[in-house]
């Protein structure tokens, strides 16, 4: 999958309220749907539903033992979150090294 592709679906992923609090819930360690569905009050296939669209985004894994479906986080999830924020506060604190340098240059005005 294109990066690009990538990015859209975990942003997607995490547009929902619901399904940010399972991630929320997740970054804390494996939970079963039940476990998840709970806060929110959601039905297991309301619930099983938004699970998909967090694997789909590459933020959860799941694993069925017997008639226990648990999920965890993906190790690496937010990474390309984190990587595209550090990147746009880069190019942020150029702008702002390149006024300071512009300030610096400009002669100062007399009272």
């Amino acid at each position: 999958m294109h990066a690009s592709q990538q990015f859209d679906r975990l942003f997607h992923a995490l547009a929902d309220g619901s399904r940010r609090r399972m991630v929320e819930r997740l970054s804390r360690g494996p939970a079963s749907v039940t476990e998840l569905a709970e806060p929110d009050g959601l039905g297991l296939p309301s619930a099983l539903k938004h699970l998909r669209v967090l694997e789909d985004g590459g933020i959860v894994l799941s694993e069925k033992v017997g008639r226990v479906r648990t999920y965890r986080m993906q190790p690496q999830a937010l990474d390309i979150i984190r990587d595209w924020v550090s990147g746009r506060e880069a190019e942020l604190a150029k702008g702002f090294d390149r006024l300071a340098a512009a300030m610096e240059a400009m002669p100062e005005e007399e009272s």
